[in-house]
């Protein structure tokens, strides 16, 4: 009597996407993208139709995007899209510069071999998806690349509250990262090598365990976003004023 193998008897299971992912993973990218405004608002009752779902996962998928800070609950109960403050933008810069030259700093200092090799993982997947942004102009593969980059460098830090907070940090300012890369390509006619030359350069100084130069680095980086953004936002200020004939 033959025997079945039993390798070949099991199937492969892929997993289903449930509605609830599909829905934060949709709303995600429109809200990053810019697709979906700051301030819009999120019917259940609307989105519900458009997903062809209950309200459970729809509310499911809410909450989801409420964690990260991409939408918020008024006192009415109902949902919009997480407000921008850009009144607020020096604020989040000097937050922003600081714990990245703790975080790099940090890293530099406790990292280990393994360490190493993971922010190298990162650096090679950040540098396809930027390549992609940039033939294709659509920013998000690039933005969460930079995102998993730094956060693997904090988390070489090996403190817990500075890559806390500089998670935090990162996660509120995407989709202000999603109006600077455009600028930055489009405008400022800036190329994926010069980012990834200074992400290459940050990794070096983390692996020959330079905490000075990490940080130094760390400060140029933010500090030349800084730069590209307030001149971003002053060009759309100016762009939009009228002189009077």
């Amino acid at each position: 009597m033959p025997v079945r193998k039993a390798a070949s008897a099991q199937k492969t299971v892929v997993p289903r996407e449930t509605g609830s992912t599909r829905v934060y993973t949709e709303l995600r990218h429109n809200i990053l993208s810019m697709v979906l405004p700051p301030s819009a608002p999120l019917d259940e009752v609307g989105l519900g139709k458009r997903f062809q779902l209950s309200r459970s996962p729809i509310r499911e998928a809410l909450v989801r995007l409420a964690s990260e800070g991409l939408v918020v609950t008024l006192q009415n109960r109902s949902t919009i899209v997480a407000p921008l403050d850009f009144r607020s933008v020096p604020e989040y810069l000097d937050a922003l510069d600081l714990l990245q030259r703790a975080t790099h700093r940090s890293a530099a200092i406790c990292r280990s071999q393994r360490d190493i090799e993971e922010i190298e993982a990162t650096l090679a997947i950040f540098e396809k998806k930027a390549k992609l942004s940039f033939d294709t102009d659509d920013w998000l593969p690039m933005i969460e690349g930079n995102y998993d980059f730094h956060i693997r460098i904090a988390q070489a830090g090996r403190n817990q509250y500075f890559a806390g907070f500089y998670k935090r940090i990162l996660e509120e300012g995407r989709r202000m990262l999603y109006f600077h890369s455009e600028f930055l390509f489009k405008s400022l006619g800036s190329t994926v090598g010069r980012l990834n030359q200074h992400h290459r350069e940050m990794l070096e100084a983390i692996r020959v365990q330079d905490p000075d130069e990490a940080e130094r680095l760390a400060h140029e980086h933010a500090r030349q976003f800084r730069g590209d953004f307030l001149e971003y936002m002053e060009r759309s200020i100016t762009s939009k004023m009228k002189i009077a004939t």
